[in-house]
């Protein structure tokens, strides 16, 4: 095939959607890690509330204005953690999250 600009033209495209599918590829192998976070705060995140953080909350739903997903995370005494509840169900989507976790032993300056 003679070297022509229509055909330097295709192989820089066809290389764009190329790296194009391997970053798409690469971000879907990575979207199950999870973002790393700073040290969770010592004590509960209850206004008026002093007692050590037990658990993380976690929700993740779409934002009323159509920005896109929003994850919101809260680190809350057991207490006040056994008080949550999905909040956004009206925004939930394939991706909703909500997700109770305990906080690792010695975390948030313990």
């Amino acid at each position: 095939m003679a070297d022509t600009k229509s055909g330097r033209d295709k192989q820089a495209r066809d290389e764009e959607r190329r790296q194009i599918r391997r970053d798409i590829s690469e971000a879907r192998e990575r979207g199950d890690e999870a973002d790393p976070t700073a040290d969770p705060p010592a004590e509960c995140h209850r206004r008026g509330c002093a007692e050590p953080v037990a658990f993380s909350v976690t929700e993740r739903y779409q934002e009323e204005t159509g920005a896109g997903a929003v994850e919101a995370t809260a680190f809350l005494c057991a207490d006040h953690a056994g008080d949550e509840s999905p909040v956004n169900l009206d925004d939930a989507y394939e991706g909703y999250v909500f997700r109770v976790e305990p906080v690792a032993a010695g975390a948030g300056g313990n």
